[in-house]
């Protein structure tokens, strides 16, 4: 029997960081899943990263669907299936909340304790590389104003790979992870005081790609507007930024070394 003390067969320092910080740990995302009667093949890992890893998935017919799986790998000697469990049931929660919205991809099922699946939608992140048709940004727009009118804070908006521009043309919004409602601490004072405040970041976040991405659509009040960074974006991007640094560290790291990342790790 092989012995487990071989200095030789221990993970590297940087091995052993790496994998600390992906949510499944060593384990990569299944080959497949079966949901109803369909078995669904593992295409490829899109994300890996601390809270859950997300990957694409084939059915016999062609059909692409998207599993994610929230954290099930401790930390640091601590137990996080709890936390894996609870994020997977907030973000259905979302996709349920909004399973009448066109612009949100439908939930499909729940897979093992912290994962779920939902349609994949053809398209592609915001980018320069895509010309934007002129009415993407009103329809994002009203989207989020229909996710506030039901009292969700999408959060998320500052990340491009979020926002899809669909091959319909039509902006769509995945990964409802950090999105926030007055579900988890009830609905009081202070937890609409935070999705108001949360709500005016989302289109914050959406006039900054206006203004990278068509800043001839933006108007004088949204350019003004587009100006004002909030204390609340400062605090999180000085909270933030400690953990951002270690990854890209990490990661620079076994590049040098000629070392490479598991699939998705990000």
């Amino acid at each position: 029997m092989p012995d487990s003390t071989d200095p030789s067969r221990r993970p590297s320092p940087p091995d052993r960081i790496v994998y600390t910080l992906r949510a499944l740990g060593k384990a990569d995302l299944p080959a497949t899943f079966t949901l109803g009667s369909v078995c669904y093949r593992h295409e490829r890992t899109v994300k890996h990263d601390f809270f859950a890893a997300t990957g694409f998935y084939l059915s016999p017919s062609g059909e692409r669907v998207v599993l994610k799986i929230g954290r099930t790998q401790e930390y640091g000697g601590v137990p996080l299936l709890w936390l894996g469990r609870w994020l997977c049931n907030r973000e259905t929660r979302f996709y349920q909340a909004c399973a009448d919205l066109p612009n949100i991809p439908k939930l499909l099922g729940r897979v093992g304790k912290t994962g779920f699946v939902h349609a994949y939608v053809p398209g592609r992140p915001l980018s320069k590389e895509h010309p934007i048709p002129d009415s993407l940004f009103d329809e994002l727009f009203a989207l989020l104003r229909t996710l506030h009118q039901r009292n969700i804070a999408y959060v998320d908006t500052n990340k491009p790979q979020n926002i899809l521009q669909g091959d319909d043309g039509r902006p769509h919004l995945i990964d409802f992870q950090i999105s926030f409602d007055l579900h988890d601490f009830g609905d009081n004072v202070l937890t609409r005081a935070i999705v108001r405040r949360l709500q005016k970041e989302d289109f914050y976040h959406v006039l900054k790609h206006k203004r990278k991405l068509r800043p001839d659509l933006l108007t004088p009040e949204e350019k003004a507007r587009g100006k004002q960074v909030s204390s609340f974006i400062k605090a999180h991007r000085f909270i933030t930024k400690p953990y951002f640094l270690i990854r890209r560290r990490t990661f620079k790291r076994l590049r040098d070394s000629g070392q490479l990342a598991p699939e998705g790790s990000k």
